[in-house]
């Protein structure tokens, strides 16, 4: 199992799916090209479906000749474009990136705020924690020929959708997940999510109920929200000196 908050000591570098994961590593340049590329279509049809005269005063879609989305190739166009600005990177996948119903997640009644400094904040709290091998390994095996039967074991990761870190139940069947290893919003970048909201819950900056529901409701929405750029920077590449396992 290799939730961020079980078994930090593997290394990015060393992961399966490659390096930090799609999140963490190449989304934002490849949507930066696939935009400048779009960009450049609806340039070159401007040029051959160009304003009248009379909607020189018009806003910035009718100044491309468009007064609705839907009213002719450039319209579509430029409204796909113009929504590709405003959203976030989201997968594609949503049936595989984020758990099954019957995974809510579940968390330890035994972690609260009040007790988290000699909890889940102490050094090598969630590898203690953590269930054995010979019980996970069997639970992995079992969900893998019930949910992906002939399918790689090494492609998926038994994941805790809370994670151990932040009170998550350990043996919970309500936590535990198969995620994938490779693709978009892989098990890479929830680990990294996963640590970065273990740093901020021991920091006291992020309430524990706070990052458990977070991340238990949409894991990509979360990691938008607290994997940024400069905490990823700050605390994620620190993990082996704080011993946050």
């Amino acid at each position: 199992m290799l939730d961020y908050d079980a078994d930090v000591r593997v290394n990015h570098m060393d992961h399966p799916a490659g390096q930090r994961g799609y999140l963490a590593q190449g989304a934002p340049t490849l949507r930066a090209k696939a935009l400048l590329g779009g960009l450049a279509v609806v340039a070159a049809v401007a040029l051959v479906h160009r304003p009248s005269p009379d909607q020189s005063s018009a806003g910035v879609s009718d100044m491309m000749g468009c007064s609705a989305a839907g009213t002719g190739t450039l319209c579509d166009a430029v409204t796909g474009l113009s929504k590709a600005l405003r959203d976030p990177i989201l997968p594609f996948n949503q049936v595989r990136t984020l758990p099954p119903r019957e995974t809510p997640g579940a968390i330890d009644p035994a972690i609260t705020q009040a007790n988290i400094d000699t909890t889940i904040c102490r050094p090598g709290y969630a590898r203690s924690a953590r269930p054995p091998y010979a019980v996970t390994g069997t639970l992995k095996r079992r969900l893998m020929q019930f949910q992906h039967p002939g399918e790689t074991m090494a492609d998926y990761e038994l994941d805790h959708l809370i994670p151990i870190s932040i009170g998550g139940a350990p043996l919970d069947r309500r936590d535990l997940w198969l995620q994938p290893r490779r693709g978009r919003a892989n098990a890479a970048d929830k680990n990294v999510l996963a640590y970065v909201l273990w740093r901020l819950v021991c920091e006291h900056r992020v309430p524990l109920a706070t990052a458990q529901r977070d991340i238990s409701r949409d894991w990509t929405h979360a990691y938008q929200i607290y994997a940024t750029p400069e905490n990823v920077a700050r605390y994620h590449f620190r993990h082996r000196e704080t011993g946050g396992e």
